[in-house]
């Protein structure tokens, strides 16, 4: 649902990151709360009542009461009713369908799907108001000088204050300074991406990571249909909390990787190969915020260190990811390797934290 949603309602800078962490920030912490009141009444599911009663879909094994679908929708749909009020009627129509879907399939009693809808509900309420914006707006300066970036407006400037789950600030894992604008190490930088040959290749690589989703650059939409994949494959996917704790540490990891790549690019404000050069051309259209370090690589880095600890088989093809959509950004014309190689610093050491909170977390 957030993806199809997202997909038709595109929102700046980091928000879709912001948007993926809340609802499954919800949903973890609602399927915590249900397998405790499940196990507080254990109540026996339909069809263990009456024999007679099978049920049309496979049964959890663990109590009825609340249903877990329907706690999963429930605090999903109040997430993202919040985030984008115009659908609000229609994500909630859709999460009390689901919930129906149970009774109808005998899987749940109405009053279960009712205190499961009603849990993640008040659930998510509390994480909506732990994420909330406090509506300050950065009044600037955009400082000048050389080798510094030249605009005014810049995304996600704002959004360096976002309030964090895993780091302990926005500024943790700051890299040193990017090269000097007038170093012998800035003119071999320059010098690489004015030279990259581009081929057809290349370049349908670039639009493939810059508009692969739904018209829209990232991971993002990717990072849930892998876990989402990985889970069905293992047999992982039964349990409903397991399955939950994976998708918010994925998308955790990618959403303060944002936070920490915009401290760093506001800290520096470094300025685009372009605007060191005139005579650049790139493939895509220039993000208008500062270059150092890449959010792009920041971006595929945090998330696939979390998914590499979850399904350590798949490393390859995560690192694949990883160096694709990172060396892209230069081929694109729109970032220096120190860009590169900064942000993927930044995102290995983001997703090694929440895979440290992950390992003490007693799951």
């Amino acid at each position: 649902m957030l993806i199809d949603v997202s997909g038709a309602n595109p929102i700046p800078g980091g928000a879709v990151q912001r948007a993926f962490a809340m609802m499954n920030i919800a949903i973890n912490d609602a399927m915590i709360a249900a397998w405790d009141t499940k196990y507080t009444y254990n109540r026996q599911r339909p069809g263990e009542i009456d024999r007679l009663f099978p049920a049309s879909v496979a049964t959890p094994r663990n109590p009825s009461y609340p249903c877990e679908h329907s706690v999963a929708a429930g605090a999903a749909a109040a997430v993202l009713a919040h985030i984008y009020p115009k659908e609000a009627q229609r994500i909630t129509s859709a999460a009390e369908e689901a919930a129906r879907s149970r009774v109808m399939a005998g899987a749940a009693f109405p009053s279960d799907t009712k205190a499961g809808l009603e849990l993640g509900r008040a659930v998510a309420a509390r994480v909506i108001e732990r994420m909330k914006l406090d509506g300050g707006k950065w009044a600037g300066p955009v400082p000048t000088g050389p080798g510094l970036w030249k605009g005014t407006n810049p995304v996600g400037v704002d959004e360096v204050g976002w309030k964090l789950f895993v780091l302990n600030s926005p500024s943790q894992f700051r890299p040193g300074p990017p090269p000097a604008h007038d170093s012998p190490e800035r003119a071999a930088e320059l010098a690489e991406v004015k030279g990259f040959k581009r081929t057809p290749f290349t370049n349908s690589k670039v639009s493939y990571w810059q508009f692969g989703q739904l018209g829209q650059p990232g991971v993002a939409f990717r990072l849930s249909e892998e876990v989402g994949r990985r889970l069905a494959e293992d047999g992982a996917h039964a349990s409903a909390p397991r399955a939950a704790r994976a998708y918010t540490l994925v998308h955790v990891a990618h959403y303060e990787g944002w936070i920490a790549s915009q401290d760093a690019k506001f800290h520096y404000w470094t300025a685009r190969p372009n605007q060191f050069d005139a005579a650049i051309t790139t493939v895509i259209p220039t993000p208008p915020f500062p270059t150092y370090p890449s959010n792009a690589a920041t971006l595929v880095k945090a998330p696939t260190v979390v998914l590499t600890y979850l399904f350590p088989r798949e490393r390859a093809r995560y690192d694949g990811w990883v160096q694709e959509f990172g060396e892209s950004r230069l081929w694109a014309g729109i970032h220096f390797r120190s860009d590169i190689t900064s942000g993927w610093e930044i995102g290995r050491q983001v997703g090694e934290a929440v895979v440290a909170r992950a390992k003490a977390d007693g799951s």
